[in-house]
């Protein structure tokens, strides 16, 4: 795959040139204090991310996946009781984690290509009289299928039953792309990744601490070493890491915080949504469905399309980037070969949405599905055409 084509999976996504610059830098001294310098500003800048005065961040050279391994070993300990909803690949492996850790999973099974069902946490909140749930896990935006969850929602469930457990929300997919309220929504635990919507290589966990969540730390009794905030506040009061911290990255994620706030969130999140429902025209005209089951479920960062019963979706994908030299994103899970997922995320706009719209329309023409050149690319077109006259009306 050449560097010339934008990217369509949910991630990594593209890199801009401004921050691809900022994370190829001479090496420094960690331990002097032009670390802290860089450092700081980028915990100042997640927190406006996330949209918290209270919560502390912390960065770890990781993953999403190691921020979810974060909240769970710094807060609990084996045998905790835990509540979530199976409703996509990624939720599926945060259960799988928590259950290799030792704990207690109270999961409700929910159809993939539904989102989380807050009633049922309430029934299971209430019927909890001993408050032996310590922790609810939500993923704010499954990226597998396509679909958005409430966490507002979630939050007024637990309030609405009166309970104390925590909420740890990922964020991976979500965060920096569409809106995210962490006090807001009473969010003790968020957490997210620097390959998403910050637009920047793999390898930075970035986590949100409550209030709430470090009260839990001192009495967590999961062994962590390599993830113990304990370690990364002390390094952080002395403008430094436990260990040998990614500089290069910690440097482009001020560069990228500094990127989304001066573009404005509010515009960040208009910017996806329009272009997401641009890409969303493109699937009707072609006749075909998302697996997000309602409106109110879509996804503005990436959009999973159920391909014909009985046709492998992975050809459509292997086709693409072995012809066109354009990668798109694979079903996982229950959807294996059943969708494919275009990626409108981080730094996308709509020209280069309709790269992949019409790249995506020539895969299926040559793979012998009923598709109509140019149908797909001419709905989003419309559509970014009247939502860009609308902005300009409302701006005169």
């Amino acid at each position: 795959m050449t560097s010339q084509n934008p990217i369509f999976i949910p991630g990594p996504t593209n890199i801009p040139e401004d921050l691809r610059k900022a994370v190829d830098m001479p090496t420094i001294d960690h331990r002097s204090p032009v670390f802290g310098r860089m450092l700081h500003p980028a915990l100042d800048g997640v927190k406006k991310v996330l949209k918290t005065s209270r919560a502390q961040v912390f960065l770890f050279p990781s993953t999403g996946t190691g921020g979810w391994e974060t909240a769970i070993t710094n807060t609990l300990s084996p045998g905790d009781k835990v509540l979530a909803a199976r409703n996509g690949m990624f939720s599926h492996r945060w259960i799988d984690m928590c259950q290799r850790h030792r704990l207690d999973v109270a999961f409700v099974e929910t159809p993939w290509g539904e989102g989380i069902p807050a009633e049922r946490f309430e029934e299971f909140l209430r019927a909890d009289k001993g408050h032996e749930i310590r922790a609810v896990l939500a993923t704010h935006n499954e990226t597998a299928t396509g679909v958005k969850s409430d966490i507002a929602a979630v939050r007024r469930a637990l309030d609405a039953a009166g309970h104390p457990a925590m909420l740890f929300v990922d964020g991976v997919s979500s965060i920096g792309s569409m809106d995210f309220r962490m006090d807001e929504w009473g969010v003790d635990i968020a957490v997210t990744g620097s390959q998403k919507g910050f637009m920047l290589p793999p390898g930075l966990a970035i986590v949100g601490f409550s209030e709430k969540a470090m009260a839990a730390v001192e009495d967590a009794k999961l062994p962590r070493t390599f993830f113990d905030i304990r370690d990364m506040a002390t390094g952080y009061a002395r403008n430094g890491y436990p260990y040998t911290p990614p500089v290069g990255l910690i440097n482009g994620l001020n560069i990228a915080c500094e990127r989304l706030l001066s573009e404005g969130l509010e515009h960040v999140f208009a910017r996806h949504h329009r272009i997401a429902s641009g890409i969303r025209a493109a699937v009707e005209a072609w006749g075909l469905k998302l697996c997000a089951a309602r409106p109110e479920l879509y996804s503005d960062t990436v959009s999973a399309i159920r391909m014909p019963e009985g046709f492998d979706a992975n050809r459509f994908v292997s086709h693409a980037l072995e012809t066109y030299d354009m990668a798109f994103g694979t079903g996982l899970g229950e959807v294996a070969g059943k969708v494919f997922r275009i990626g409108h995320l981080g730094s996308m706009t709509d020209a280069m949405a309709l790269s992949g719209i019409s790249v995506a329309e020539m895969v299926m023409a040559d793979l012998g599905l009923p598709i109509r050149l140019g149908s797909g690319v001419a709905a989003a077109q419309e559509h970014y055409r009247q939502s860009t006259v609308t902005a300009l009306r409302k701006a005169a």
